[in-house]
């Protein structure tokens, strides 16, 4: 009896602690929303359940632009079953590394963590449901693995318990060139 309980506590705390991306600091290439957020780029990736399974899987072409500060990436997403959604995130710089974010089906503001060459994002989204709608956490994060390649983890709750995943891969297109609104 007495083994379980210091293996239930080593197991709590090792729940409660987490990496932070304070940690990522030195790594590189070094991660600006603003300039890997900008232009064209496409997604690749999968939706999973809360056992791990890849229930779905998804493109998305996204158009990025800058302006005053102030980051737009249009999101247009095509599921293997046919479904389509749209997603359009305004990135805001607050201060040296700290971001927050907002989109339609984004409940209250994200707040966006960068160091190094990570980001870490954490949000509510609110998924639309047959019969409802269900807001569940989510813990983006990040990884700038080269100039044009970054890789999505995503970790959806609710109370706290996993209930899904994303993970997907972000490519920048540089040579291609995209129309953004002016000013």
């Amino acid at each position: 009896m007495r083994h379980l309980i210091v293996v239930l506590f080593t197991l709590g705390l090792t729940a409660c602690s987490s990496v932070s991306v304070d940690e990522y600091r030195d790594r590189q290439p070094t991660f600006s929303p603003e300039q890997f957020f900008a232009g064209a780029l496409t997604a690749h990736g999968v939706v999973k359940d809360y056992k791990g399974y890849a229930s779905r899987s998804f493109v998305a072409d996204i158009t990025a632009c800058w302006q005053n500060g102030v980051g737009t990436l249009d999101e247009r997403f095509v599921f293997d079953d046919g479904e389509k959604q749209t997603r359009i995130w305004t990135l805001s710089r607050k201060d040296e590394g700290r971001y927050q974010a907002t989109a339609g089906d984004v409940n209250g503001v994200g707040r966006a963590s960068v160091s190094g060459n990570t980001m870490f994002l954490d949000y509510v989204l609110t998924i639309q449901l047959s019969d409802g709608s269900i807001d569940v956490a989510v813990d983006d994060r990040m990884y700038l693995v080269s100039e044009n390649v970054l890789i999505n983890e995503s970790t959806l709750k609710k109370f706290g318990l996993p209930v899904g995943g994303i993970l997907l891969t972000i490519i920048r297109h540089p040579q291609e060139s995209v129309v953004c609104p002016a000013e």
